[in-house]
């Protein structure tokens, strides 16, 4: 049973693995514990550089040795100027080279976003894409959502395309394995999960389409269109979207690292190159940042017009009195009483986070190039900018409004496991997604608990309006397609639905959990059984049929193991986060491993067959029993096989 512990333990820590990284970038958009609106009251610290050098560089340094992150680069702009940028660590742990904020390229993942989607505003200035059109308008091949709703471009900025999560081709480490955008498009269709325009998904898929219309639109190479449209005109020099890099770019970028502990990782080569694929530094960004700034204008040039630019950070769609929205691309919210456009980007080694503050003109961009020991990155990152807006743009502390009566019997129904809209439910990707569902829990206090949101609690002040304690953020609870759904405040892109019974977790890992046990006990049991029964000399059980029907099914028995080691085996790289390990390269083995589905079909059958034959056959109540287990074990992997995603004929995941 330990051993089934372990395997079903080092499940969800695969599912961990794949939640981070199953995409070049996913953002974090949960924001600092903050009033959600207000005067400033508080005491704030002057914006200068001295100021936030005094802050700024304890802080980072701080970081950097704590969570064993190799080096970080910061910039702060304001007033339509940079007004503080430094380097912090190392680009290269072992030359010994700093960071350097001017020429160390890094990595930003899916910040890289913002430049596909203001090229898209660009060509929809130009009148040459229509954000409510059909997206088939712009294409040379077909997408056919469910129902008479098409996918348009607002559909693709919001993440609301409807479109599965996906693995296959994400990242690369080969160049012989990076795919073209076209090729990718077309060869790793995502399934639709939602009607478009519905119900919110994070979708790298979405993104990279819309940056393949910007191509077919503008009749030029996406990368070229950028460099040529945003990246020239704002004298973004140490910027580029090349994959790999280019020989100059190579020389001064800096190495991504899991940890200072470790050797620098490969270069990471984005599949979904309109969703991550830039390599730009912390002078670069505070460019990008004075634009949109600015109005669009940078200098004497001007990559958008005004009234773009503010269509672009306009909501793009209205929300609830304290939830965050989608601007155009942008993430749209308020902290601490000010409007913040942002966007967070993270490959696996890489991770960035931009903030703006349109009305006050101020931007503050971070970029780290490694993940720390323990994700420290993720906290490191989210403390900076909560600490940020604490110093210089504060509010007094917001009060809880207490807990309506009815909150204690509210939060045991609202209890329950909670499956993300940001999934995958066919492939074998999918059994990641049943490992991690989210845990609502009732707490004693009448107040609720959500796994995925660490150390808060949230009470019910308003009929299913739950608002955490001590803090801004919120949970709404709600119904979407039929299933009860909970939206957060602070995170626009996908919601939490509960898991249907079919989808449990608990259940799926109740039910794998002990048939494998008694598959491996079986598998045990039976040679040493047989040994001694030969050594005692003792006759077999039974005979004729039934001996070949017992046989058969510890044959079985062994093929189960077998057939779930080969997929263990499929599956262990995402524990090491080696994403790159996912393309077509595997496809034969996929195959191998799907016509294996035979084996736990036909042990099902010769299971169920094992233990009519056991009861009919007058044996002791011990075999009889002990029959009944096993085929019940074989049935419920079969049913365990299917859930996690293995038996299917696709080898698109």
């Amino acid at each position: 049973m330990k051993l089934v512990v372990a395997l079903v333990a080092g499940m969800v820590a695969v599912a961990a693995a794949a939640s981070q990284h199953a995409a070049p970038s996913q953002p974090d958009p949960s924001g600092p514990r903050t009033a959600a609106s207000g005067p400033s009251r508080a005491s704030a610290a002057p914006l200068t550089v001295s100021d936030l050098g005094n802050w700024m560089d304890p802080f980072m340094r701080d970081t950097l040795s704590k969570g064993r992150i190799a080096g970080g680069q910061v910039v702060v702009v304001k007033d339509g100027r940079t007004l503080f940028q430094r380097g912090y660590g190392y680009a290269d742990l072992a030359a010994k080279r700093p960071m350097d904020p001017t020429r160390s390229q890094m990595r930003i993942g899916s910040t890289s976003k913002l430049f596909t989607w203001t090229a898209v505003m660009q060509l929809v200035e130009a009148g040459k894409i229509d954000l409510n059109a059909d997206v088939n308008r712009y294409l040379d091949f077909r997408i056919t959502p469910p129902g008479n709703r098409p996918v348009t471009m607002a559909d693709l900025m919001t993440h609301r395309g409807g479109f599965e999560e996906g693995l296959k081709d994400v990242l690369a480490t080969d160049p012989k394995k990076l795919k073209t955008m076209e090729r990718y498009l077309k060869e790793n269709r995502r399934p639709f999960m939602f009607p478009p325009g519905e119900v919110p998904s994070y979708s790298n898929y979405g993104t990279t389409l819309a940056g393949y219309i910007v191509q077919r639109v503008s009749g030029e190479p996406f990368e070229t269109y950028v460099q040529r449209h945003i990246l020239t005109p704002l004298q973004m020099r140490h910027t580029t979207l090349a994959q790999p890099l280019p020989p100059p770019f190579a020389r001064t970028a800096a190495k991504g690292y899991r940890t200072t502990e470790d050797a620098p990782s490969p270069f990471e080569l984005v599949g979904t190159g309109p969703a991550g694929q830039v390599s730009t530094t912390a002078g670069d960004m505070a460019n990008f940042m004075i634009a949109h700034l600015a109005d669009g204008s940078f200098g004497n040039a001007a990559i958008l017009r005004p009234e773009t630019v503010r269509l672009m950070h306009s909501p793009s769609l209205m929300v609830r009195d304290g939830f965050d929205t989608l601007a155009h691309g942008f993430f749209h919210g308020r902290r601490n009483g000010r409007v913040l456009l942002s966007h967070g980007g993270d490959t696996v080694v890489f991770h960035s986070d931009l903030n703006l503050l349109p009305q006050e003109g101020v931007g503050i961009f971070v970029s780290f190039n490694s993940r720390g020991e323990d994700d420290a990155v993720y906290p490191a990152r989210e403390r900076l900018l909560e600490l940020f807006l604490d110093r210089y743009y504060p509010v007094a502390a917001s009060r809880t409004p207490p807990a309506i009566p009815s909150a204690a019997a509210d939060a045991k129904a609202i209890a329950g496991r909670y499956e993300s809209s940001r999934r995958v439910e066919t492939g074998f990707i999918s059994l990641f997604y049943l490992l991690q569902q989210d845990q609502v829990t009732a707490n004693p206090d009448g107040t609720i608990a959500v796994s995925s949101i660490s150390d808060k609690t949230f009470r019910e002040i308003a009929p299913k309006l739950w608002r955490e304690v001590g803090g801004a953020r919120q949970l709404l609870a709600t119904e979407v397609e039929g299933r009860r759904a909970i939206i957060d405040s602070n995170n626009p892109v996908q919601i939490l639905q509960a898991a249907p019974l079919s989808r449990n977790g608990s259940v799926f890992q109740l039910v794998a959990g002990l048939s494998l046990s008694v598959l491996i006990v079986t598998g045990i049991a039976w040679p040493i059984t047989a040994i001694v029964r030969r050594v005692r000399q003792r006759a077999p059980g039974v005979t004729g049929q039934a001996a070949r029907v017992r046989r058969a099914t510890r044959i079985a028995v062994i093929a189960n193991l077998a057939y779930f080691a080969g997929w263990c085996m499929l599956l262990a790289p995402i524990l090491r986060a080696d994403v790159g390990f996912y393309n077509d390269s595997l496809d034969g083995f996929i195959r191998v491993l799907q016509i294996g589905a035979l084996i736990p079909l036909a042990g099902a059958v010769l299971g169920a067959w094992n233990s009519l034959m056991a009861f009919r056959s007058g044996e002791g109540w011990f075999a009889r029993i002990a029959s009944l287990i096993v085929a019940l074990a074989l049935i419920g992997f079969l049913w365990a096989a299917w859930m996690a995603g293995f038996i299917g004929w696709s080898v698109n995941y």
